[in-house]
């Protein structure tokens, strides 16, 4: 089973992550996160940090992802093992597409293209939902921000997730992300370890 965690900077993610790890060591799930790849993943990090060329960052992401899907996530399921992911698929759909506004006539469709066929849809989506100014100033102490980390820009990538999720609401969990971080993980993990058993 592939679950993926998602939201905007500054929703939680990491907190959720590292929760996660302590409380379904029992479960023996792979953690993992994208971008993960350990040879392109650093070049995906140049790429946002010199905010130079959308496309070329966009292209590098997808390109992680395959690296990522062929050497972690797809032998993991095939050894039907519970795998929970820090961003996937999701992410770049709801950054990229506003990264790719006037560089490509359609980021959206661009971006489905490139990942149908070869992809993995997660089998469950955590998406934790903070407004664009509390995550700000959840993320406002980080040192070397991203080009991505403005509350304008969170607030279209935000308002992406919500599109991505009326499209396929039975894969997505809302989370209200400004809720304790305990009760969010108590939450998570239970609802895990349901589908998990199921």
């Amino acid at each position: 089973m592939l679950v993926t965690l998602e939201g905007i900077d500054g929703a939680g993610k990491t907190t959720l992550y590292k929760g996660l790890k302590e409380k379904l060591t029992d479960l023996r799930p792979l953690f993992t996160r994208e971008p993960g790849s350990p040879y392109i993943g650093d070049a995906v990090r140049h790429a946002i940090s010199k905010n130079s060329d959308p496309l070329v960052e966009a292209a590098l992401f997808v390109a992680d992802h395959a690296v990522h899907l062929a050497t972690v996530v797809r032998p993991a399921l095939e050894a039907k093992k519970l795998i929970i992911s820090d961003r996937y698929t999701d992410s770049r759909y709801a950054y990229q597409q506003i990264s790719l506004k006037g560089v490509h006539p359609d980021p959206k469709a661009w971006l489905a293209a490139v990942h149908e066929g070869w992809s993995i849809v997660p089998d469950m989506t955590f998406l934790l939902l903070i407004s664009p100014e509390a995550a700000m100033s959840r993320v406002s102490d980080r040192g070397g921000k991203e080009h991505f980390e403005k509350a304008e820009f969170l607030a279209e990538v935000q308002k992406n997730y919500l599109e991505l999720v009326a499209e396929n609401p039975s894969r997505f969990v809302l989370i209200d992300a400004t809720q304790k971080p305990e009760t969010i993980l108590d939450f998570v993990e239970k609802s895990i370890r349901e589908r998990n058993a199921k």
